[in-house]
């Protein structure tokens, strides 16, 4: 007797343009408050996130990351993925966990004194929570027996929780006790492929900070803890910023006052006078030389078979310091002004309020399905969208805290959707511009009523891909523009240094902003 065969029917996937509903989303807004804890110094990012419910307060130092703020994120993390890829980084995952005794080898262990937070096992052994992880990615290819020149260079990096016992954390994500960050650790096999090694990521760091829309300048910077020979650092100017820096105005020299002996006031390369900034450091470089290799015997064989130390670098770039240092210096007071790469959401529908003759006209439905359909003829939108349903506020109230959220793109059922044929408004948050389609040029594949017409008569145009959510805004760039003449210092591409090259990009060009290597390098070597 044969047994039955139970079929299984595969549940069919939801639609490209299900909707996202504002008021399902964990995000528990507080637009109206100040947003800082009585007493606690706060600075715009800080405000603007926990308003925005980005963040939410743990303990000192230490905060909740909330759905959008990780979407955020994970959307930078994406960007960070490309750009190490483009340098052939390989992602691996390392323990937070990290034994005493390697830190006691390099001699970190003191030297970090209060900074490492420390613990004990059941059995006495003693471990830190690591800031970074030289000591342990040093000891974990030490450990590969084998490792050829063949295999050189070895860029390995990750990005995961560090932990620093700051005595004083402060403006939110800026300084605090528990941050994400990228770091990345590589093995040559000669000084000199080492210093390609340096100047190809820190052309990666360049690139990744032009594809933000961010103004950086990259200054030379003392090597602290870490140590090494070389150094630099990645800042954004910024009123709020703890490190103090000197900038040549022609842009050939720049550098952190750590740095400097004495009052240096002029360029030492062309005698201008420097002008003085602070700024919030973003990326962190070094060149270590053999300063690690060598305490835990990282060799790799060279093509006589002998064994040689491997020359290292470490890379740091601030995952979570990036997202509070871009709304800081991107945004107005009230309202946030992201990245439009890493914008939680791209596109915010706003439809007419209940009860109104235009929610009568089903300008409501009919905002629906323009988002159905942008969603399917966008698919680069699918899932980046939010419709806006507490329809028991005017449309005015939710275009206002639309504009405090920073959606790059607003899109509004009003007054002429009950026009023949209706009539939407899409705004481009950055710039302020806005534009008032048909519904047959709003929705793909639309009649002027909103029927169903033949396959492909047009597209969003005004959401198309690279002409909006993927460009820095008017009002972004005047911003940037305002921060750089504010001291003299001119810009030729997201970069602060002059003569560092870029490429422009078109509509549909996926390929970001190029500098020639080295360009964007300060100091010669």
């Amino acid at each position: 007797m044969g047994s039955a065969v139970r079929r299984w029917r595969v549940p069919a996937a939801p639609r490209a343009g299900r909707l996202l509903l504002l008021s399902r989303l964990f995000q528990p807004l507080n637009l109206q408050a100040g947003g800082e804890a009585e007493g606690e110094p706060s600075c715009r990012s800080q405000r603007l996130m926990l308003q925005a419910g980005l963040i939410h307060p743990s303990s000192p130092g230490c905060f909740h990351y909330l759905p959008p703020a990780v979407r955020a994120m994970e959307k930078l993390v994406k960007v960070v993925d490309e750009e190490m890829r483009e340098v052939s980084g390989q992602k691996l995952s390392m323990p937070s966990l990290s034994p005493a005794e390697l830190w006691r080898a390099s001699g970190r262990w003191e030297r970090m004194g209060t900074e490492l937070f420390r613990l004990r096992d059941r059995h006495g052994k003693s471990y830190c929570l690591g800031p970074t992880h030289e000591e342990v990615v040093t000891e974990l290819v030490a450990a590969q027996s084998n490792l050829s020149h063949k295999q050189l260079p070895l860029r390995l990096y990750q990005v995961s929780r560090k932990f620093r016992d700051e005595p004083k954390p402060r403006f939110g994500l800026l300084r605090g006790r528990e941050f994400y960050m990228k770091d990345m650790y590589t093995f040559d096999a000669s000084e000199e492929a080492a210093r390609r090694t340096y100047d190809e990521v820190c052309g990666a760091y360049c690139r990744l900070l032009g594809r933000l829309g961010l103004p950086f300048v990259k200054v030379q910077a003392a090597a602290g803890n870490i140590g090494g020979s070389m150094s630099h650092e990645f800042q954004l100017p910024a009123d709020i910023g703890e490190d103090r820096l000197v900038l040549c105005p022609e842009g050939h020299f720049a550098a952190n006052v750590e740095t400097l002996n004495g009052e240096q006031t002029s360029c030492p390369t062309c005698g201008e006078k420097l002008t003085q900034r602070r700024g919030i450091e973003v990326g962190h470089t070094f060149y270590l030389g053999t300063k690690y290799s060598s305490v835990s015997n990282a060799v790799f064989y060279s093509p006589e078979n002998k064994p040689q130390l491997a020359e290292m670098g470490c890379y740091g770039l601030g995952i979570t310091r990036i997202l509070a240092a871009s709304i800081e210096v991107l945004s107005t007071e009230d309202s946030i002004r992201w990245p439009s790469l890493i914008a939680p959401y791209q596109l915010c529908f706003i439809p007419p309020k209940r009860g109104s003759r235009e929610e009568e006209e089903e300008g409501a439905a009919l905002l629906e399905r323009v988002y159905d359909d942008v969603a399917e003829v966008l698919p680069h939108l699918a899932g980046d969208s939010v419709l806006d349903d507490r329809t028991q506020l005017t449309i005015g109230k939710r275009l206002k805290d639309a504009n405090k959220l920073g959606y790059p793109f607003v899109v509004i059922a009003g007054k002429r959707v009950c026009e023949d044929p209706p009539v939407f408004e899409v705004w481009n948050q950055n710039s302020g511009a806005g534009v008032h389609p048909h519904v047959h040029e709003a929705v793909p594949g639309r009649d002027r009523r909103g029927a169903a017409a033949r396959p492909g008569v047009s597209a969003v145009p005004a959401l198309r891909r690279g002409a909006g959510p993927r460009r820095a805004g008017q009002d972004v760039q005047e911003r940037r523009e305002r921060v750089l003449q504010g001291e003299g210092v001119r810009e030729s591409c997201h970069c602060l240094h002059r003569g560092a090259e870029k490429e422009v990009r078109g509509p549909g060009d996926e390929r970001r902003a190029a500098h020639k290597p080295g360009g964007c390098t300060v100091l010669p070597g």
